[in-house]
């Protein structure tokens, strides 16, 4: 077990909800990242999916419209395909909160290793 974590048996409903708490703050983290290169929605699930976040579509969507109307996405439609498609980027604001975010998170990754590191002296 990594870290020096004692393994639990955990109910699988308390594991779920617990990952799902954690996954849902990264889930902008990511989206802000990954948009970074222009691309719509669903390519979008499929990529964050292929790189260990798998998002929901029903969350996906509105968090997409959240962060548009926000100003951390900007977005354009594509028409020039059979099937027209919104294209979402990073907008400047968002790479400004996107640094903001990996500061933050590089400080929990920190935080967190202290912790363990305490635990197991």
């Amino acid at each position: 077990m990594p870290h020096g974590i004692v393994p639990l048996v955990v109910n699988d409903d308390i594991l779920r909800t617990h990952l799902q708490e954690l996954r849902r703050g990264t889930a902008v983290l990511a989206s802000l990242i990954a948009l970074r290169r222009p691309d719509y929605g669903y390519a979008l699930l499929q990529r964050l999916a292929a790189h260990g976040f798998p998002v929901d579509a029903n969350t996906l969507y509105p968090l997409l419209r959240r962060l548009e109307e926000q100003g951390l996405l900007t977005s354009e439609w594509n028409t020039a395909e059979s099937r027209p498609r919104k294209f979402y980027r990073t907008s400047a604001d968002g790479e400004t909160l996107l640094g903001r975010l990996l500061d933050d998170l590089a400080a929990v990754q920190t935080s967190v290793a202290g912790l363990i590191e305490g635990v197991a002296e």
